[in-house]
């Protein structure tokens, strides 16, 4: 319908729109309450731990994921990296891997469909012009303003609730992005601790040659001046043969974590790991690794999978209330407000304006249960959502305690190796003395020869997986605030 306007009446029409607008936005989504984290209140305390104190019992959880993050940062347990190779390689994985990348795309296209959603809730407004030439001997209409198309009043919150479940689809895909970041850092920590053992074992290999080699001399002038027998020689050269084959072997290791590093990193298997120190050295591994026992559970409510996950569960909630709300009716608003004419030269002349206002009101009577279906498929995502939450908890606790339990384990294990390696170091020095007194024969020596390299290779293997635990322990904890972003 189509009228001449007054200038004293559109100030009351657009303040009854206003009106009517700010009246829109009765929420009919369910108040969201976290539901309870179904794990102890710590983390259980391992057996030889020097921690002493008494399992705690259950305490609340932090309201939110900034919460935990706060008392993450105000708590000394966070593993780091020191190493300045480790943290250059770790730079140009997070620079390079494709994954990050398509992580990143994901949550530009989740923050432009959130954009999209949020827009939905404003009017479109825009600038149309009209000439309709009906038939003959009729007048020509000309029409020419500002128009609102068909703008849903949201008095029931429906709009707002598909926003608000857009918004937690899109932090739940930054935390899959931040998820990813820390699985590559720990990913590139894993693989700079095994193609370092893999050197150091290489190196071992070729230590044990040069010294088996030197024994070979050794008997070689021993059983010219008679001291010894030519079996006990081939015995030595038999030692020398094993040692060649080890190398061999661990020559192929070394080269496939080479390859692996250089695969995360972008760079050749030269240049990842020059300037590194040595396996053995005490400088590597330095500072890795939580310093306490007993961190409180409540850590793992900043974990990106379970924020993740708490986020799509408050993103099903919200999906609640827009299924609610398609049970009410819905006001849409058509209105243009503008200049109309008969004459086209005439549509700019004094006395021209014209409104046109079109509420249209929709109240659903029969759908055959199609709104009914969608609430209860809402009902039910949430309840999934809630069980999914729940898992995420569950599983992120005991990687935690796991990590936590092997590191103590494997501290005391590195201890225990390395007092074997200084006894079997005792033991060969002391039969090759006595071998050399005449005392004991050769296969005392053979023996020792083979405990002490087994005892070096137990000792690597045992520091080797201490510092992998480091980066399953990183991972497990969701990274550092100050590392992993």
């Amino acid at each position: 319908m189509t009228t001449p306007s007054k200038t004293r009446r559109r100030p009351a029409i657009l303040a009854a729109v206003c009106g009517i607008s700010l009246l829109s936005g009765c929420s009919l989504t369910p108040l969201y309450e976290r539901p309870a984290a179904p794990i102890p209140a710590s983390y259980p305390v391992t057996a030889g731990s020097l921690d002493t104190r008494p399992a705690a019992q259950p305490t609340p959880q932090p309201t939110s994921g900034a919460e935990a993050a706060s008392t993450i940062r105000s708590t000394a347990w966070c593993t780091q990296f020191p190493d300045p190779v480790l943290r250059r390689l770790i730079a140009a994985a997070l620079e390079h891997n494709r994954d990050l990348k398509l992580a990143a795309a994901r949550v530009e296209e989740a923050r432009a469909l959130h954009g999209g959603q949020s827009a939905s809730r404003l009017p479109t407004v825009t600038l149309e012009g009209t000439t309709t030439h009906p038939a003959r001997n009729t007048e020509s209409a000309h029409q020419a303003g500002v128009a609102l198309s068909a703008y849903e009043l949201d008095f029931f919150g429906k709009a707002e609730s598909l926003s608000d479940a857009a918004l937690h689809e899109y932090l739940a895909t930054e935390q899959a992005q931040r998820s990813a970041r820390i699985g590559v850092v720990a990913e590139v920590v894993r693989s700079y601790v095994q193609e370092r053992a893999a050197a150091s074992r290489v190196a071992l290999a070729r230590r044990t040659i040069a010294l088996r080699t030197a024994a070979v001399a050794l008997l070689t002038r021993r059983v010219a001046a008679g001291a010894s027998s030519p079996l006990e020689l081939e015995q030595a050269r038999s030692l020398v043969g094993s040692a060649d084959t080890d190398l061999i072997e661990q020559q192929l290791v070394h080269a496939r974590a080479g390859h692996a590093l250089a695969l995360l990193t972008g760079y050749s298997d030269a240049e990842a790991t020059r300037d590194a120190p040595p396996f053995t050295s005490p400088a590597f591994g330095a500072g890795w690794g939580v310093t306490r026992a007993g961190l409180p559970s409540e850590l793992l409510m900043a974990r990106p999978d379970i924020v993740a996950a708490e986020q799509r569960l408050q993103a099903a909630n919200a999906q609640i209330g827009a299924a609610r709300a398609a049970f009410f009716p819905s006001v849409r608003l058509t209105a243009m407000g503008g200049l109309a004419s008969g004459e086209l030269n005439n549509l700019f002349t004094p006395g021209s304006g014209a409104l046109q206002f079109v509420p249209q009101v929709s109240l659903p009577i029969f759908d055959g249960g199609r709104n009914r279906a969608n609430l209860d498929l809402a009902k039910a995502r949430e309840s999934l959502a809630v069980i999914e939450y729940e898992r995420a908890i569950q599983t992120a606790f005991r990687e935690v305690s796991d990590a936590l339990n092997r590191q103590t384990l494997l501290d005391r294990e590195v201890a225990a190796r390395r007092a074997m390696h200084e006894v079997e170091a005792r033991r060969r020095t002391m039969t090759m003395n006595r071998y050399l007194a005449g005392a004991v024969g050769y296969l005392e020596v053979l023996d020792a020869e083979r405990g002490l390299f087994a005892a070096d290779q137990a000792l690597l293997d045992a520091r080797r997986a201490r510092l992998e635990n480091a980066a399953a322990l990183y991972r497990a904890l969701g990274g550092c605030p100050s590392a992993s972003g």
